[in-house]
């Protein structure tokens, strides 16, 4: 009886020595996945030279000549086919390498914001004053991107994978959105699944929907006088304006919570004493789907209305654009959730935690630098907050996997002078990098296993049901010369 206890205990020692649950748990190292990461690891400095190109460009939407200039003659130094000019943009363009089916696509975008010129230090202190800086990291998003696409490309022309690599050159994302002109152009159409990432101030699978949007001008047209001899005289664009203003605020209390309504006074009169006889805001409205987005969106337009009566002017509504919440895959998130498990965190160098802390303490947060942790994949929440994207767009076309990589400190105010600092330096070129890997290595598994694709489009098919997409953008060519 005694030995037989033993030989038990024996047994329940041996399994669960931790270096046989280690060996045992361990999985073997896909070698395309290894191919793909030395790939980035060749290309990384060529790649952060050319994140910096376009970091230094500042670019805003529609007018990214130079960078899109930049990235698509390195996309055909690379060997990719380029198309550029495409969905009527100057700006966009498409990066295609092999042939036939999967069509893996991965999208790229590189424009920067008004007023957000900064230097590469963690205190503000603007590069070129009232200029545009990157704040959303764009200088980034694009080059990784390519790089994941260039990896791809590079194992397909050795043979080891079979399909079509295609990179999507996306102009205009933070206004304008120009991915939807890009899809009404039917440049999607063919693709089985696609990639995306964007910059963030942690690293993770993002399986959250973001808010649809709508992006509309109000003017009013009145009539000019003397604002003191004969105001009587003339009819004020700029009450308007106030009285309209006045009745979106009061407006808010009436709806859900999910909502957000935004203005930006563009015009409001020149001078004190002349009644103006013109004035402009721009008006921008969120929900956390684009159901509950309309009826608010359109409730809104029908104020302006109103305040032109009282004010006794004439008004215009002019739509700019529009997206769609995300259509959230999580069979290809889980995916990718993996990749960046095998990957680990990002590793920074005690200056660049440094340089962090700084940038928390100039921006009242902790200062407790860059906390680089994958964390388990997040429940979809219904009513997730947040931005917006055209990247909505995209994922009611195509079945679409999205990550964020760090870029920035824990904290950082995103759209800001923080954002542009650390992505002109080796905290965003580190982001980057890692970006690159994470999208390149979920590529491998979605060009290996047919099966998995099959199981991703069934997901989209399932939750988009019956629905047609609509683009929510005007009729005509996308405003080009329009500006902010």
């Amino acid at each position: 009886m005694k030995k037989h206890y033993l030989g038990l205990a024996a047994a329940v020692i041996l399994s669960a020595s931790p270096l046989l649950a280690q060996k045992k748990a361990t999985p073997k190292p896909d070698p395309l996945k290894q191919s793909v990461q030395q790939t980035v690891d060749s290309r990384f400095d060529d790649l952060s030279a050319l994140s910096d190109k376009i970091w230094a460009f500042e670019e805003i939407a529609f007018q990214e000549t130079q960078s899109s200039a930049a990235l698509s003659a390195y996309a055909e130094q690379l060997g990719f086919k380029v198309t550029r000019g495409v969905g009527e943009i100057p700006t966009a363009f498409v990066a295609e390498y092999g042939s036939g089916s999967p069509i893996i696509g991965i999208m790229g975008e590189f424009d920067g914001l008004p007023g957000l010129s900064q230097n590469k230090v963690p205190f503000k202190s603007p590069l070129n004053a009232g200029a545009p800086g990157h704040g959303c990291g764009h200088n980034l998003f694009g080059v990784a991107s390519l790089g994941a696409a260039s990896a791809i490309k590079d194992l397909i022309a050795a043979g080891k994978l079979k399909g079509t690599i295609r990179f999507y050159g996306t102009p205009a994302e933070e206004k304008y959105f120009g991915k939807l002109w890009m899809i009404r152009a039917g440049l999607m159409d063919d693709v089985d699944i696609m990639m995306d990432w964007h910059p963030a101030d942690e690293t993770k699978t993002e399986v959250q929907k973001g808010l649809a949007l709508v992006d509309f001008i109000v003017e009013f047209k009145g009539q000019a006088a003397h604002a003191s001899a004969d105001p009587w005289n003339g009819r004020s664009a700029s009450d308007a304006l106030e009285l309209y203003t006045t009745g979106i605020n009061y407006y808010r209390e009436h709806i859900k919570p999910t909502v957000r309504i935004h203005y930006h006074i563009q015009d409001g009169g020149q001078v004190v004493n002349v009644v103006p006889d013109y004035s402009r805001l721009w008006v921008r409205v969120r929900d956390t789907s684009r159901e509950g987005l309309i009826p608010v969106w359109k409730q809104v337009e029908k104020m302006a209305e109103g305040a032109a009566i009282m004010a006794n002017v004439s008004h215009e509504v002019k739509l700019v654009s529009g997206v769609h919440e995300i259509l959230v895959n999580r069979t290809g998130s889980a995916v990718m959730q993996k990749n960046l498990e095998a990957l680990g965190p990002i590793t920074y160098t005690q200056e660049e935690q440094d340089f962090a802390k700084k940038i928390q303490e100039a921006n009242g947060k902790p200062q407790i630098g860059i906390v680089s942790e994958i964390k388990p994949m997040e429940e979809t929440q219904e009513h997730s907050l947040g931005g917006s994207t055209d990247v909505g767009d995209v994922s009611w076309v195509v079945p679409t996997i999205r990550m964020g990589a760090t870029v920035a400190p824990n904290g950082t105010p995103w759209h800001s002078w923080a954002v542009v600092a650390s992505a002109g330096m080796s905290i965003g070129h580190k982001g980057m990098g890692y970006a690159a890997k994470a999208l390149a290595m979920t590529m491998v598994d979605l060009y290996q296993n047919e099966t998995l694709r099959n199981e991703i489009k069934a997901e989209f098919k399932q939750k988009k049901g019956n629905y047609v997409y609509k683009g929510i953008i005007p009729d005509g060519p996308p405003p080009l010369k329009a500006g902010y």
